[in-house]
């Protein structure tokens, strides 16, 4: 079962690109916006992780944090960032914990994760949620539109 509007930021600590940990609940006191995606170099990804890349700017004017999380390695993630020259954090879940936490589901018997985004208020409460598998622009979008900013390349 899948978080609902209103329920707080899971207490969850991962490994980012570079091998540091990160404990999402330390951003409470800002936005913070956690995309699931499937797979790291994988084409729907890539859009997503690319889109997120071109607004970030944005998003962190407006003093949001962005993270994405996959099942992917920690190696796997830090080609992925270095690849597309991604600043914000991408976070390993290899066992599926916050996948577990946050109740991201899965489709094709299991294999492939849904693709789903996750904006969170200043008190770390979840504001609203975007599922689109096949995607990637409409998540990135949506979370500007939901985060009212205003961005120059719409």
């Amino acid at each position: 079962m899948g978080l609902k509007k209103g329920d707080n930021l899971p207490d969850i600590t991962l490994a980012d690109q570079d091998g540091a940990w990160l404990k999402l609940r330390d951003y409470v006191g800002q936005p913070v916006v956690v995309f699931f995606y499937p797979k790291d170099n994988t084409p729907v990804c890539n859009i997503e992780a690319c889109e997120f890349e071109a607004h970030y700017g944005e998003l962190k004017s407006a003093g949001v944090k962005v993270f994405g999380i996959s099942k992917d390695s920690v190696s796997s993630h830090k080609k992925f960032a270095t690849r597309f020259h991604l600043e914000y954090r991408l976070l390993s879940d290899v066992n599926g914990e916050a996948e577990k936490l946050f109740g991201v589901g899965r489709k094709l018997f299991g294999l492939l994760q849904d693709r789903i985004t996750f904006i969170f208020d200043k008190e770390g409460k979840l504001m609203h949620t975007i599922k689109s598998q096949l995607n990637g622009r409409r998540h990135v979008d949506e979370t500007l539109s939901v985060l009212n900013i205003e961005t120059e390349l719409k």
